[in-house]
């Protein structure tokens, strides 16, 4: 009775098994394919292209609160500050490389640590000082002429910051309205930029920037904690050192008003800024 019993368990067993092997190759191959996606989206993060959002109004006109964007990880080098969590792994900047005035760049605070974005102004051995509101670089007031008033829709995620008249546009929606104006860099690059008439952040005496370092500036300039101010933890960045470079903004690859909702996925859709998705920075 017992050595038919053992041999039936035995029958039982040897059918079992070659399921459980393919059971567990399944699971094996599963679990492979989890970790190369994993380090696939890694390697592209951290080397490629990496998503960054816009939580403030300090680069109003050409970035808005709800626009989500992809910045190039390769345009000035990597470091550990390419890494998820910044990860200590790679010493030093590895394929280095300057940014250009205007560069409009994503770094770490020299404080916190935290990202920032702001614009390129100054590289090292310029002399960057402002005069009632405009720029002086290197002994040369930067070009900056009038424009159009800026408009903005007012939205859940975008009020009307300092600086901004509150008016009612042609449909009959409320929008901000900001006076603008258009700079020119020495080499012809052009942007526009946000500023509001004399405020104490508009004279700064004429400041060297250091070997590795970077002055940088908001575009809009009365609502923007920058390179004209001592960095604080949370507030200013000051004159950032290049080594806390993390990538270059490239694209708006998606934007939100703020109105949407996650329990009415459709308001995903209607809350969508449209017209600025795919816009090239």
């Amino acid at each position: 009775m017992d050595v038919k019993t053992q041999s039936e368990a035995s029958d039982k067993n040897a059918m079992e098994t070659p399921e459980k092997q393919e059971e567990g190759e399944t699971l094996g191959s599963f679990m492979r394919f989890v970790a190369m996606l994993l380090l696939g989206v890694l390697i592209f993060r951290s080397f490629i292209f990496s998503p960054f959002s816009i939580p403030s109004e300090s680069m109003l006109p050409r970035l808005m609160n709800g626009d989500y964007l992809l910045a190039a990880k390769w345009s000035y080098g990597f470091s550990q500050y390419s890494l998820p969590f910044s990860a200590p792994i790679i010493p030093g900047r590895v394929l280095a490389d300057q940014p250009e005035r205007g560069d409009v760049v994503i770094f770490k605070h020299p404080i916190d640590k935290t990202d920032y974005i702001k614009r390129v102004i100054g590289l090292p051995g310029d002399s960057v000082a402002m005069v009632n509101g405009q720029i002086m670089l290197n002994g040369e007031l930067i070009a900056r002429e009038p424009m159009d008033d800026f408009e903005i829709a007012m939205t859940p995620n975008t009020g009307c910051t300092w600086g901004g008249r509150q008016v009612e546009g042609a449909d009959g929606e409320t929008i901000c309205r900001y006076t603008r104006f258009r700079e020119t860099l020495p080499g012809g690059r052009q942007y526009e930029v946000l500023d509001f008439g004399t405020t104490p952040s508009d004279s700064m005496a004429p400041k060297i920037i250091p070997e590795g370092h970077m002055f940088v500036l908001g575009d809009n300039r009365d609502n923007s904690r920058d390179s004209r101010f001592d960095a604080r933890s949370g507030d200013a960045v000051g004159i950032v050192p290049q080594e806390l470079l993390v990538g270059e903004a490239t694209i708006i690859m998606w934007s939100t008003d703020g109105s949407a909702e996650w329990i009415k996925p459709w308001t995903w859709f209607t809350a969508a800024r449209w017209n600025r998705i795919g816009t090239i920075l």
